[in-house]
């Protein structure tokens, strides 16, 4: 069974950074694509950006340019960083990984971005 633990989020200014990271563990083989999403209050969950085990990458309209995803196969992990933030960018962030035909999913991060 696959977890994801996700780690760095919290509270920060308008055009602050932040940088996300997922660690995967419990896969016996390598994990193909690793994504983040994001949910906001009322809003329902949207894919953020995702990553290939390749390093092929995509990322939503609304962070790109602003947005990195990368990922680091030796450590089975992927990070998420986030510059230029802006309010609309608060929500919990997750972590997900399909693997298998079961589509996995980490607890969770909060990002608020307020002054």
């Amino acid at each position: 069974q696959v977890q994801l633990v996700e780690s760095g989020g919290g509270l920060v200014q308008p055009g602050g950074s932040l940088r996300l990271s997922c660690a995967a563990s419990g896969s016996r083989f390598s994990i193909d694509v690793i994504a983040w999403y994001r949910q906001a209050p009322g809003k329902q969950r949207e894919l953020v950006a995702r990553i290939t085990s390749g390093g092929s990458r995509n990322y939503a309209d609304s962070v790109w340019g602003r947005f990195t995803i990368s990922r680091d196969n030796a450590k089975n992990t992927v990070y998420l960083q986030m510059n230029s933030l802006k309010p609309e960018d608060t929500a919990v962030y997750y972590c997900n990984a399909p693997y298998y035909s079961v589509n996995y999913w980490g607890q969770g991060t909060q990002v608020t971005v307020s002054s």
